[in-house]
């Protein structure tokens, strides 16, 4: 996967189109990305003890990797990623395909 956790993406499809955040958290089995402020969901969760009150939790739901797209840090485009290699040490690193600055 070319997005890492720490970066910040742009929504492309979905209820939250347009939203951009930070992403928390990356699942490249299911190929998904958690983001904050994006597809969050609540669950009801029953008291544990007698006496206690039961509590509604907000949590983000992860979401297709393929409706995110990542927002550059140099120029702040959302941008495609491509995969820059140096020919001294042959270090891989990711690069943005708008304005070739290496992330």
């Amino acid at each position: 996967m070319k997005i890492k956790k720490g970066d910040t993406i742009k929504v492309i499809a979905g209820k939250d189109k347009g939203k951009t955040g930070k992403v928390l958290q990356v699942l490249p089995d299911f190929n998904r990305v958690s983001v904050e402020g994006v597809n969050v969901l609540t669950k009801h969760l029953r008291s544990g003890k007698t006496g206690q009150q039961g509590q509604k939790i907000e949590f983000p739901s992860p979401i297709e990797v393929s409706n995110v797209v990542l927002l550059c840090p140099q120029c702040g485009k959302p941008t495609r990623v491509g995969i820059h290699k140096e020919t001294e040490s042959g270090i891989k690193s990711r690069m943005c395909k708008k304005c070739k600055a290496v992330m």
